[in-house]
């Protein structure tokens, strides 16, 4: 029987067991929560079943560590820059758990009915035996995440005194009845996520040390055992050892396995990710065409800040930025089309400058880039990228060409040297865009030459990238304004008012 139908069969016939004898009755097998992940984890490579689904660019690195540790019954603190799926990761986890798994009824911390380890529930077992009531718990109620904030107290996390229950219960304070579980007693048995580990002060850290390593807790000055069964699993940012706090060295010797995580590779797998985590709620795509090269450019815009003098590499570029962006172009496409009354448009080149706030809000500049401005750098990573892109599609422009050399980009801009004016304004429509740019004859022939597998679709967007990657190489010039571009040879002005 394979497992997901054996899941299935338990979730009918345990819905039914109400008790302890019954439970028994059923050869339910107590087990921890890392024999569970590994059990399970085991079955779905053997299965070829992948349960990080949604999780692209780590599949030969940082998913097979994590298989690793998990196999090896470890803790896990996933390592990485901002915006590169750990808590998503840890997330995913739960779909290793057991559908569901049986608790004493009424327990605060879920006692397993086997193996209970509170004083409540062994208390109730002892006197009622195999008519224990049990209930269930579903896996997707067995994750517990708490992010590290600098007022996090260990009542939070452990537990304390609560006089509530005391004086409700007419107890002393000297009686562990009186205990007020915190956040990780309460995710027993379960996946328990600590975010941003080193912004925790110090002396909370320290109180995790028993937890992580004899599985027990430590409440005020009671004598107090509970072996928890958790799974931990901690997010940590290189760039906070530094700027905010650390990670005390006996903590981290108590974590099993420390993975790092990364950022995507290529421009394809950050395609991937951006077009997954773009929110499905969006119509606008639905009247919207994204040509791919549009897509390219949109994912090397982050590739070039990652490696701008002018950002700071250690804080590092979120993936969320190519998903704002992306976000704000739609936007800026759709603002057209409703102003035109159209039923449909393509996202143009120029509509890239509505992602700049898009961008200076993700990206921590250096001093080099705060003296410049978050505009400036924005405007200087969407020329980068275009001309980065340029010179993968079309011939390379050398800055000293031979004075009799025939470059392929003569002819085109030789036409803009005997064009007067050649402009694009931000709000024509689409007709009107697309009557303008295939009008210059030598930029068709040039693109027909080069890139003759170019769709229909997508053939205005590539015919506008070559203006403004010329623009770049120095070949064409470019004024800017409120109404839109204008486009001309860089010294045609010059030469014919002389």
């Amino acid at each position: 029987m394979k497992l997901t139908e054996k899941k299935e069969s338990n979730k009918m016939n345990y819905q039914k067991i109400k008790t302890l004898g019954e439970l028994k009755k059923a050869s339910y097998v107590q087990k921890g929560i890392k024999d569970e992940l590994r059990e399970n984890l085991i079955y779905n490579i053997q299965n070829k079943i992948n349960v990080f689904e949604g999780i692209y660019g780590y599949e030969l690195t940082v998913i097979p560590e994590l298989e690793r540790a998990i196999l090896s019954r470890h803790n896990i603190n996933l390592l990485g820059l901002r915006g590169q799926a750990k808590t998503r990761i840890a997330r995913l986890m739960v779909n290793l758990l057991d559908e569901y798994i049986p608790y004493v009824e009424g327990s605060e911390i879920y006692d397993d009915p086997m193996a209970p380890i509170s004083r409540a529930s062994i208390e109730l077992v002892n006197k009622m035996g195999d008519k224990t009531p049990i209930s269930w718990l579903h896996r997707s109620d067995r994750f517990a995440e708490k992010l590290a904030t600098p007022d996090v107290t260990v009542a939070d996390l452990i537990g304390d005194i609560d006089p509530i229950k005391a004086a409700n219960l007419k107890l002393s304070y000297a009686d562990d009845r009186v205990i007020h579980y915190g956040m990780i007693p309460r995710a027993n048995r379960c996946i328990f996520v600590i975010n941003e580990l080193p912004d925790l002060q110090a002396r909370i850290q320290v109180s995790l040390f028993n937890i992580l390593q004899e599985g027990d807790v430590q409440i005020r000055g009671f004598k107090l055992r509970l072996e928890l069964d958790i799974q931990f699993i901690f997010t940590a940012n290189p760039e906070d050892y530094t700027n905010r706090g650390s990670i005390v060295t006996p903590l981290k010797d108590r974590i099993g396995s420390q993975i790092l995580t990364h950022y995507p590779k290529d421009i394809e797998t950050a395609k991937k990710i951006t077009s997954q985590e773009i929110s499905s709620s969006l119509k606008q795509k639905e009247n919207i065409h994204i040509p791919l090269l549009a897509s390219d450019l949109l994912e090397e815009i982050s590739f070039e800040a990652r490696k701008s003098e002018f950002i700071d590499e250690k804080s590092g570029v979120s993936a969320r930025l190519s998903i704002s962006a992306l976000e704000n172009l739609l936007s800026s496409a759709e603002q057209r089309l409703l102003r035109n009354n159209e039923s449909k448009t393509t996202v143009r080149l120029s509509d890239f400058s509505s992602i700049v706030p898009a961008i200076t809000g993700k990206v921590e500049l250096v001093y080099e880039g705060e003296q410049e401005g978050a505009e400036f750098v924005a405007n200087k990573l969407i020329e980068s990228s275009i001309k980065t892109l340029f010179e993968k599609l079309f011939p390379k422009i050398e800055k000293l060409e031979k004075q009799d050399g025939n470059s392929p980009y003569d002819d085109l801009v030789s036409w803009f040297f005997n064009e007067s004016k050649f402009e694009i304004l931000n709000g024509i429509s689409e007709k009107k865009y697309s009557q303008k740019l295939l009008s210059i004859e030598p930029l068709n022939k040039l693109i027909q030459k080069y890139q003759p597998n170019t769709s229909k679709d997508d053939l205005c967007f590539l015919s506008e990238f070559v203006l403004w990657g010329l623009v770049q190489f120095k070949k064409l010039s470019k004024v800017e304004y409120s109404e839109g571009v204008e486009i001309q040879d860089p010294y045609g002005d010059y030469i014919k008012n002389m």
